[in-house]
């Protein structure tokens, strides 16, 4: 159950309001995690950015490994909510987000993302530089960034305790 409960709808005014009304008409619904996080404009603003950071990774990622890397991250720091949402992302394009099938830069970006996920958030020295072959300084500043907001909404609902929404549940890891 959630720690904080979800507003029921949108608030009076503020940027939380226009973004509930942005989302509601680009998605048809606001999840649990931005339902949360409209409780503060500023926490639901700083946390939408990923979109931004999402944005500038796709071009050198491409959409494919940008899910992956999300679903790495969000898998190892065990958010429900996240990586539900990445493994329905995946299995709907065909892949198998347990066992895709990734060449040399694919799986530098995954276990790049494994390491920002990790305790210290250390990336090892060898995992660093598989992913610098692949990748130009500015890439890897903007692909660092995206990758910390990851683990950032990540820590939101598993801190809060935030609900799966229901769209989710048929895409839980093991769900029949």
């Amino acid at each position: 159950m959630a720690r904080i409960p979800p507003l029921e709808q949108a608030p009076d005014h503020g940027w939380a309001r226009e973004e509930w009304e942005r989302q509601v008409r680009a998605h048809g619904r606001m999840t649990q995690m931005k339902r949360t996080l409209a409780h503060s404009d500023v926490a639901l603003r700083a946390l939408m950015e990923w979109y931004a950071l999402r944005d500038e990774v796709l071009p050198f990622l491409g959409e494919r490994l940008s899910d992956l890397f999300s679903h790495a991250i969000s898998a190892k720091t065990d958010c429900l909510i996240c990586s539900t949402y990445f493994r329905r992302t995946l299995i709907d394009r065909g892949e198998r987000p347990d066992a895709p099938a990734l060449d040399d830069r694919e799986q530098a970006v995954v276990d790049f993302g494994l390491a920002l996920a990790t305790g210290r958030h250390f990336v090892p020295d060898e995992t660093y530089a598989r992913l610098a072959r692949h990748f130009t300084p500015r890439e890897i500043v903007t692909l660092t960034a995206f990758g910390a907001l990851m683990v950032a909404t990540n820590v939101i609902n598993n801190a809060l305790e935030v609900d799966l929404d229901d769209y989710l549940k048929p895409y839980v890891k093991g769900a029949p």
